[in-house]
């Protein structure tokens, strides 16, 4: 059903096409995320660059820009808050939205739907942890937050791009949403390799002091979370064409 057939259906109350959502529940962390940096640079620079090493260092952890400052922690707090809810929805969407092909009826897919969906989830619920338990307050349920966050999220990226895979083998998909996975693919092998490389220049650091380490470890920080956000943004292309409507249930019942 179009959206223009929506729209022309008497007692539909409320429309608005899910892009629109989705484009704002999506830019709310990235447009968060890059404010809290650049006011961490203008504002708080000594204060979110200095590490236990002391030497010279050129940008903040995310950790930093976005826990230890004020105005920037009350910015990501209020866009996380916002754009968290409507993310638990979209776990169930996907979840309907696979298990709608045709490949529903193996157990196994069926399976790995349901996990991706909970990953959703989890990660979802680490990543408020995480920035209203900010690092200054307490390190170790902050750390733990994330790492929670991190996994959940590199397997979520992984189970979808099967889950995708399997449906492309099994049925045919949209353009679009080819297009969808084929950016899914790119952004979790992106995702996965500059965590990776993160994770070796934090250690680098933390072990050898060497100026400048912590400032690419931060800058693979931001590439970690801008790809993670583009890849749930990918579901923009996945209900290209769908609305959020309120209405009587009966005036959208296919009709035998």
């Amino acid at each position: 059903m179009g959206c223009n057939d929506i729209r022309k259906r008497e007692n539909v109350y409320f429309h608005i096409p899910w892009q629109y959502i989705l484009a704002v529940v999506i830019s709310l962390p990235l447009c968060g995320f890059l404010l809290c940096v650049l006011l961490s640079l203008a504002f708080h620079f000594e204060g979110t660059t200095r590490t236990h090493c002391k030497v010279p260092n050129y940008l903040p952890s995310i950790s930093a820009a976005i826990g230890d400052f004020r105005p920037e922690v009350y910015i990501w707090r209020i866009c996380i808050a916002l754009h968290c809810a409507p993310r638990f929805m979209f776990a169930v969407i996907y979840y309907n939205f696979h298990t709608s092909y045709h490949v529903r009826k193996f157990t196994l897919f069926k399976v790995l739907a349901a996990a991706a969906s909970s990953l959703h989830v989890v990660e979802n619920f680490s990543l408020v942890g995480l920035t209203y338990i900010s690092s200054s307050e307490n390190y170790d349920l902050h750390e733990n937050c994330f790492i929670l966050f991190m996994v959940c999220s590199l397997v979520y990226m992984l189970l979808t791009c099967i889950l995708f895979q399997w449906e492309k083998t099994e049925f045919s998909m949209s353009a679009t949403v080819l297009r969808s996975l084929k950016y899914k693919r790119l952004l979790f092998v992106t995702n996965l390799g500059s965590f990776l490389l993160a994770v070796y220049f934090f250690f680098r650091h933390s072990q050898y002091c060497e100026p400048g380490v912590y400032t690419i470890f931060s800058f693979l920080e931001y590439i970690t979370v801008t790809t993670n956000i583009l890849f749930h943004g990918t579901i923009v292309l996945d209900l290209e064409g769908y609305a959020l409507v309120v209405g009587p249930v009966e005036k959208f019942k296919s009709k035998s």
